[in-house]
């Protein structure tokens, strides 16, 4: 088949785009005041670059030195006293053209002594401070999973299980000023309200949207699936009941699965009701009528929220999670899973009555689009859960009659919300099903090259980041997250130790081995993201208010500049230096629970590879 582009920002994750620059600007002067004062671009602090959080024992350690030497320089790694422990020489790489630093390589990878205050010093320059140990790595997969109880709408969030600071009330559940989600009615007129108070805000505003619900939801489910097919000892239990700080600990079912479940249950509720028009379809979205500023805490948004059409891709996310669903659940939950098994087939059976129900590129006003042009890869995604449930005949015609069978999709690229053929690929090569050996392993080996694929490319790069291409997009630390799953699904189905070196560097990136010693996991890393673009994480504004709680992934480098404080500070910038700590830089600066379901699947899985 032609290959398919990848989606521009426009209809893909520039959601947050269309929100132009005239709004964008308003808001800021209506909200802060013209006595409002950017925060500075990141430092790009000392010349050696390392991961701020921790090198793992028995794990890749690598660092990057900017020099313009041309010769090897002498490096040395000190312990918290001062103490030399270990030394080398660095190996020239040359220019970086994603950074455009001139960088040598640092490579200490055969000292495993744990400690804390490790620093690297080289060609006259030291380091951030940073620990061998994995137990950073061990905390940082629980609070990458605790970021969703943060993002829960219905729900007071209560201070026993984020602290004071993070508590707050329910949000949008019919309390004034609210005007609440319990009866929203359409954008265009449909005749009926649906009920659709819970499920997950989906980024910095209040909006819920079933497409990115989608691939959330199901990269928790699949931690979980993963865990418990491919995971060894303990996998599934490090994801058990009481692992969480969330509401339902100590319910006998593993957190992550209660978690998951609160986005479930939302999914299900966007589904139009038997005897309406389009029966069977999903909502595409629910959000406030317009946008709104900052800060704003969720209980105090006065907005009316309305219901955006349905749309094709929406119902094959909802088909294709409540699927999945439904076999996780079958025997913790059977009423649950039952619920959600007719769901899904209701869904399916619909999309497939409306193939062509594409979301509208121009339903900006209040909330994202989040509008995707072709649904062949939503189908075979919803297929492939529907036929790995429930073994009919019909859905398995449906997964080897697509042309992403065995793996095509990676072809193109990795995932993401707009590209989900390779989730369709990934259950039906972790979870056990009655297809061909020979086609789960040609859909093994395709994830395999895909990973080798991002291998090769990073092997050049002075900061490796399997990011997939030289342009850096809205959200690009979710793809490096993305991508770095690929490379530890190819360790899982193939044991061959690079595919796991490149999940650590990966990591090493997003902690901080970068151009611009960033950190950009929050509560992470001695330069670590804070101001995060987030109604309520935005202590920036107002100093009554958090900043981004520890495990919020910040959204990354844009070379695309799609907001006016990137467009006014960062024009000319380098692909990988295209990033500031503001709140109000939203197109490098956002989070989103599909980034955060990323960012928790990789530490989970590098974190049981920590022994």
């Amino acid at each position: 088949m032609p290959r398919r582009p990848r989606p521009s920002r426009r209809s893909s994750r520039s959601r947050r785009s269309l929100r132009r620059v005239t709004v964008a600007a308003a808001v800021v002067l209506a909200v802060t005041g013209p006595s409002f004062v950017p925060y500075a671009a990141a430092d790009p602090g000392p010349a050696v670059k390392v991961n701020q959080v921790a090198y793992v024992p028995g794990q890749v350690k690598q660092a990057t030195l900017v020099s313009s030497a041309t010769a090897p320089a002498d490096w040395t790694l000190r312990n918290s006293s001062g103490q030399a422990v270990a030394s080398g020489r660095t190996t020239v790489k040359g220019t970086d053209a994603l950074s455009g630093d001139h960088v040598h390589l640092i490579d200490f990878s055969s000292f495993d002594t744990t400690g804390t205050g490790y620093t690297l010093t080289a060609d006259g320059a030291t380091s951030h401070p940073f620990d061998i140990s994995a137990g950073a790595l061990r905390e940082l997969r629980y609070d990458a999973l605790e970021f969703f109880y943060h993002q829960r709408s219905g729900t007071p969030i209560d201070a026993r299980y984020v602290g004071a600071a993070y508590a707050r009330p329910a949000g949008h559940v019919d309390v004034a000023p609210n005007q609440g989600d319990g009866n929203v009615p359409c954008r265009t007129s449909c005749g009926y309200t649906l009920d659709v108070r819970g499920g997950w805000y989906d980024a910095g505003d209040h909006g819920k949207y079933v497409v990115n619900g989608g691939i959330s939801t199901w990269q928790l489910l699949d931690e979980y699936e993963r865990a418990v097919h491919l995971g060894g000892p303990g996998a599934a239990d490090a994801l058990g009941d009481g692992t969480l700080a969330i509401p339902e600990r100590d319910n006998g079912v593993p957190d992550i699965l209660d978690e998951a479940r609160w986005e479930v249950e939302f999914l299900l509720k966007m589904q139009v009701p038997a005897g309406r028009p389009n029966a069977g379809m999903a909502h595409h979205k629910i959000h406030d009528q317009n946008w709104t500023g900052l800060p704003l805490r969720p209980h105090d948004d006065p907005q009316p929220r309305l219901l955006s059409p349905v749309s094709t891709a929406a119902t094959l996310n909802l088909a294709a999670v409540a699927a999945q669903a439904a076999r996780i659940w079958k025997d913790i939950d059977p009423a649950f899973a039952e619920r959600c098994l007719a769901a899904a087939q209701r869904a399916y059976s619909a999309a497939k009555a409306n193939p062509g129900a594409i979301a509208s590129p121009n339903d900006n006003m209040g909330g994202g689009t989040y509008d995707d042009p072709s649904v062949t890869d939503e189908f075979y995604w919803a297929a492939a859960e529907l036929y790995t449930t429930t073994s009919e005949p019909s859905y398995r015609a449906d997964v080897t009659g697509s042309p992403l069978y065995r793996g095509a999709s990676f072809r193109q690229r990795g995932f993401d919300w707009g590209w989900v053929g390779g989730l369709g690929d990934t259950t039906l090569a972790v979870v056990p099903n009655g297809l061909p050996s020979a086609d789960v392993t040609a859909t093994r080996q395709a994830m395999a090259a895909f990973a080798d694929t991002l291998l090769g490319q990073t092997a050049s790069q002075g900061y490796p980041a399997p990011n997939g291409n030289s342009t850096y997009y809205w959200g690009s630390n979710g793809q490096v997250a993305n991508n770095a799953m690929v490379l530890a699904l190819a360790h899982d189905f193939t044991q061959d130790g690079k595919y796991r070196n490149g999940v650590f560097s990966a990591l090493s990136y997003l902690m901080g081995r970068n151009p611009l010693n960033q950190s950009y996991i929050a509560g992470y890393g001695e330069q670590a993201s804070r101001n995060v673009h987030h109604r309520f994480w935005a202590r920036a504004l107002d100093a009554s208010l958090p900043s981004a709680p520890p495990g919020s992934l910040a959204g990354g480098p844009n070379a695309q500049l799609q907001d006016p404080v990137a467009q006014a500070r960062l024009q000319g910038c380098a692909p990988q230096r295209c990033y500031l700590d503001d709140i109000e830089a939203y197109s490098v600066n956002e989070v989103t629970i599909n980034w955060n379901s990323a960012l928790a699947w990789l530490t989970g899985w590098a974190a049981e590879k920590t022994g």
